[in-house]
Parts: structure tokens; sequence; C-alpha cells
């Protein structure tokens, strides 16, 4: 086994898998990803049957990021054979008091020619007869939203990174990052690595790699979960009959159709700091019987058992938008941080960094995701709620 690559990513979650991907197909052999942990280790933030997809944001550089997405999921799927993103439909629902801006969601779908549709309380009941709302909920109908299978496409990232010459090592945590001789020397697992150019996915890790170059963002690390539940008519919640839904305010519920499990997935936001190496995996009571009353009050249908509830780790910035860029003073290093929701945008994430490695620019417009900008450098800024 060889010791020296052109590119090497630390960090084989959901990100860092994926930049695996995009650059082997360009560099093959000369590509090394390196986990810390197992390969499909459900300590981090990704590793769950269903994540969302969705078109629905509130700016325009968003939506056609996410058209993007959808394009290279496509890709991936031509690429393995496997069908990875599902589309059920997705219904984002408004209750009159929320704390985002429902103009700037449909204005921007509008601006990008994004379809939706606006569903009062009468035709919401109509076409999702699952749901039962008050008469003062309005919906917005996207028909392109659905889910992304997280687990399979992580599994494809790597499987197809090593059939194209990529080397992955797993169990193998880094224990320090030099420039030498006009690259870097990386010493994980008891090896000493040379690379020409890093990609840094460490997602709530970031920091402890970070630390290698001098550097820190303001990040905070929350332990969340989500519920599966053992509804009795889980026939009415198969993706072709229930859409993805998102109850619309900062700290939200949202669902999913029956998807990898025999239950309804549901979740809510708990947004409890915690740490890295000492955080633990019981679930919360109290958030789970909050989901669990939610589909009582709200989805009846879907009510029963719990099956099991799955924590996991979601990295917040102050301004709730990525990291995606160059790391400052180290122009053939890259760095990406998710923000709670990028598993949606996880392979085009994957081949941005590729493409800010290999050809020094990317037609993405990630403007917005600079490590400059004011939220990542002025204190207060949070958008956070505190727990």
């Amino acid at each position: 086994m060889k010791d020296s690559y052109t590119h090497v990513v630390l960090g084989l979650g959901g990100l860092g898998s994926a930049a695996c991907y995009w650059l082997s197909r360009r560099a093959g052999t000369d590509v090394l990803g390196i986990e810390q942990f197992e390969l499909g280790h459900g300590r981090g933030e990704s590793q769950d049957h269903s994540r969302i997809i969705r078109k629905t944001y509130h700016t325009v550089p968003y939506v056609r990021f996410a058209e993007q997405a959808y394009e290279a999921w496509g890709t991936v799927e031509e690429d393995s054979g496997e069908q990875l993103v599902l589309k059920t439909g997705e219904l984002n629902f408004w209750p009159p008091k929320t704390t985002l801006d429902e103009a700037a969601y449909n204005e921007s779908m509008a601006a990008c020619g994004v379809p939706y549709d606006i569903l009062d309380a009468a035709e919401l009941r109509r076409r999702f007869p699952q749901f039962r709302f008050d008469g003062d909920i309005h919906a917005v109908y996207q028909p392109d939203g659905g889910l992304v299978g997280a687990i399979k496409a992580n599994e494809a990232h790597r499987r197809l990174a090593l059939r194209n010459g990529a080397t992955l090592l797993d169990n193998m945590p880094v224990k320090q990052i030099r420039p030498v001789n006009g690259g870097y020397e990386i010493s994980a697992g008891g090896r000493i690595f040379s690379a020409e150019k890093i990609v840094v996915a460490g997602g709530p890790w970031t920091n402890r790699l970070l630390a290698h170059f001098g550097l820190e963002l303001p990040l905070k690390v929350t332990h969340e979960q989500v519920t599966y539940v053992d509804s009795p008519h889980l026939q009415e919640f198969s993706p072709d009959r229930f859409p993805v839904w998102i109850w619309m305010i900062h700290d939200n519920y949202y669902g999913f159709p029956v998807y990898g499990a025999a239950g309804v997935k549901i979740a809510k936001d708990r947004f409890s700091p915690t740490d890295t190496d000492s955080r633990g995996f019981d679930p919360d009571a109290g958030n789970e019987r909050d989901v669990l009353r939610f589909l009582e009050d709200h989805i009846p249908r879907a009510a029963g058992p719990v099956l099991y509830t799955k924590t996991c780790l979601l990295t917040h910035t102050p301004d709730a938008d990525f990291v995606l860029d160059r790391i400052p003073g180290h122009p053939n290093c890259v760095c990406a941080v998710g923000a709670t929701h990028a598993f949606k945008f996880a392979s085009v994430i994957g081949r941005t960094l590729s493409e800010l490695l290999i050809d020094g620019q990317t037609p993405a417009d990630i403007s917005a995701f600079r490590f400059d900008r004011a939220a990542l450098s002025l204190p207060g800024v949070w958008n956070l709620p505190e727990s």
C-alpha cells in the first residue's frame, strides 16, 4: 500500500464519501480517504435510512444548488445502477406564527421556475387525508421533494470510489497534519501519509482537524434523534401515498413515509448541545413523547407504538449556512461543514470540492459559504435557539 497521494479526504461520512467518489472519477488511485471510526459508523450525522431532499429553499442560490444536487445524485444512480433518490412530493406546513419567511421560499422557487402549489386546509384534506389540521393552516406542495436513501448513498459513494481505484481506510484517527515541502504530512492510525491536497469533511469533529491548520470555526454540535413508529396502517404511509413533510418553524417537526424500516419516521429538532466524545446514545423521552403527541393530533393513523428511536449529531454554523471553501492560508485544502441540512446536497458538495481541488474553480455559486463571511467572524450572530 502506497503512502503518497495527490488527494486525501479526512472523514468518510456523507460529505467525505461523496468527495472521495467525485475525486476518484478523475484522479483514480491518487485518492485516499481516512475515517477515524469504522466505515458506516453511527456516531455522526448521516447514517440513517433516509434524509429529505427538496427544492424548497429561501434563496435563489440555494434553490439552484438544490437543482444541481438532483443532477449529481442522478450521476451516482446511473454509475451505481441503484436508486438513491425517491420522489414522494414534499409538503411544507405554514402555521400562523412562524420564525421563517414563507414569501422568501415561494419567491425563490418561482424565480427558478420550480413548480409548487399552495393548499388551503380544505384542499390539503382532499389531497392528503392522512393529515389533520385546523383551518388556519395552509401548506405548500412541491412535487420534486422526497428522500435520499442515506445509508445506501454513503455506501454507493464509497463502493464506487473503490471501484475507481481510491483507497479507503477506517479506524485511522488523525493525530497530526503539517506542511512539508509544499504539501502535507498526515499522521493517522500509526501511519504517515503525504498529500498534495486535502479535503476536511470531519462533521462534528471539524474543529479538531482544523486545529492542525491553526483555525477554529464557531460551530455548535447538538444531540438529535428520530423516531420510527409502528403504525397499524402502514400501507397508507407508503412513499407513493405519503409525502415527506416539514412543519415550518425553526424548532420544527418533520417526517417521512415508510422507507428502510417498517415504521413511519418523525422527528423534532432538540438543539441540545453535546460533546462529540462524551455524548450518550440514549433517546430523550420528552422528545419522543412530543413526536408521538404530534402524530396523535395531526397524523392520527400513523400513531402507534415506538419501533425504535435513533440518536445522531448535527453540526451548526451561526447562520445555518454551509462552509464550502478553501481553507484560509492553504489554497490546496478545502473544507465542508453541512450546517445540519447538507445530506440532500452531499453528492454535489463532493463534486464541488473535487472541482475546487482539480480545476481550481467551480461553476457552483458558493459565495454564501465562504470562510470569511461575517457570521463566522463576528461574535453573537447565532441563529440557533438556546436549549
